[in-house]
């Protein structure tokens, strides 16, 4: 397996994978709490929406660095 098909599964599985768990998070406040329609502006994450949020952060990093190297590597 060369890495040039290590990164392409990487850059595939990483974009599901967000993409799945940005799906799976709640839905915040909507636009009308920024201008007052609401008292909670701002909520802190808890248990699972909190573990949720960073593995969402995680496979976006995986996702632009495997983007970044496969960039960085001379063509074959």
């Amino acid at each position: 397996m060369s890495l040039d098909t290590i990164l392409q599964i990487a850059m595939v599985g990483s974009a599901v994978l967000m993409i799945t768990a940005i799906l799976l998070q709640q839905r915040g406040a909507s636009l009308g709490a920024g201008f007052g329609g609401s008292s909670e502006l701002y909520t802190t994450r808890r248990g699972f929406d909190k573990n949720l949020f960073e593995v969402t952060i995680i496979f976006a990093v995986v996702f632009v660095l495997s983007i970044l190297v496969s960039l960085l590597l001379p063509a074959a």
